[in-house]
Formats: structure tokens, C-alpha cells, sequence
């Protein structure tokens, strides 16, 4: 198949307006390769690419959020769990059951330049109808996420009072 002088032109330019991009995935994937964490990881003191919601531990978050959220933890973990499936991501870690706890690690990435975002939920029983919840997203590229992690961890109370966490827009308890 042979390719008019247009054609070839036109070839040449796509490559060099996506050669950007390319590159970019190239840098991303040397720099940033997945890495499972098992615990909660902290945002240093003076991070600008990391947000955190918990009980004892509350970063670029509101801090009159409540962590405690007054339904069962089998039913908050699966609606963690709808969200995670829902969203497409990739879960690097998963462990715990409903009696001790349940904990998650997966990557949210940008839709463009696909810059991924570590994300982690951690659901602790308090009692038989209530639990505690804590959330932490922080960025592995770049010093400043331009608000990204609090958006991706943005808490908020439901009309009907019921407590509920929003991630990315989507109401997952």
C-alpha cells in the first residue's frame, strides 16, 4: 500500500502532535511503576499532593468531617467495593475481613495524561451498625496535585443526614 505525499504528511503530523503524549506515558511508567502499600501510608506536614481523612490523622480536609458512619461495615465495604469495580481502576491491595477490618489500595489516573493517583480506603467496625472510615489519596508525580486528592476524597452529608462519602463525584456510602 503506498501512501500519497498527503497522506504521509499527515501521518508524520499525528505522530508529532501524540509524541507528547508518548513521551509523557514513557516518563510515567519508569517513574511511577505501581507499588502495593499494606498500611495506611500519612501526608508529610508539608505535601501539597496529598489529602487524608481519618480519625486521628486529617490533611487539606475538613476537619469536621465525621469518620464514623452508623451502618454496618459489610455494607460500607461493599459500597467501596461497587465503587472501586465501577470506576475501572487497578486494585494493587486488598486484605481484611468484617470482624477486624477491610483495607484497599488501588490507582485512579487523569483522564488525559493518564497520572495515576494512589487511593486508599480503610473501613473499621465500631460496633455491629457502625464504623469508621478512612480515606488517603496522594499523587506519585509532581509536588502540587492541583486540588485532585481532596476532590478524589471530598466528604460530604447526604439530604437525609445520613453520613456519605464522595469520591470523584460518586457517592459510594
Amino acid at each position: 500500500m503506498e501512501f500519497s505525499a498527503r497522506q504521509k504528511n499527515g501521518l508524520i503530523l499525528a505522530f508529532l502532535l501524540a509524541s507528547p503524549w508518548l513521551l509523557c506515558q514513557t516518563w510515567i511508567a519508569v517513574e511511577a511503576p505501581n507499588k502495593a502499600f499494606e498500611s495506611m501510608p500519612s501526608c508529610e506536614l508539608t505535601a501539597s499532593n496529598c489529602a487524608h481523612l481519618g480519625e486521628n490523622d486529617v490533611y487539606r480536609m475538613d476537619e469536621n468531617t465525621s469518620v464514623i458512619i452508623n451502618q454496618p461495615v459489610e455494607q460500607v465495604w461493599q459500597k467501596a467495593l461497587d465503587y472501586v469495580d465501577d470506576s475501572g481502576t487497578s486494585i494493587l491491595y486488598q486484605s481484611g475481613n468484617d470482624s477486624t477490618g477491610h483495607y484497599i489500595h488501588f490507582v485512579e489516573k487523569t483522564i488525559f495524561w493518564r497520572i495515576p493517583d494512589d487511593v486508599f480506603i480503610a473501613v473499621i467496625p465500631v460496633s455491629e451498625q457502625s464504623c469508621t472510615i478512612e480515606l488517603h489519596s496522594q499523587s506519585r508525580i509532581g509536588q502540587v496535585d492541583f486540588d485532585v486528592n481532596p476532590c478524589l476524597l471530598y466528604t460530604s452529608d447526604a439530604a437525609d443526614d445520613t453520613p456519605c462519602v464522595d469520591l470523584g463525584g460518586r457517592r459510594i456510602i
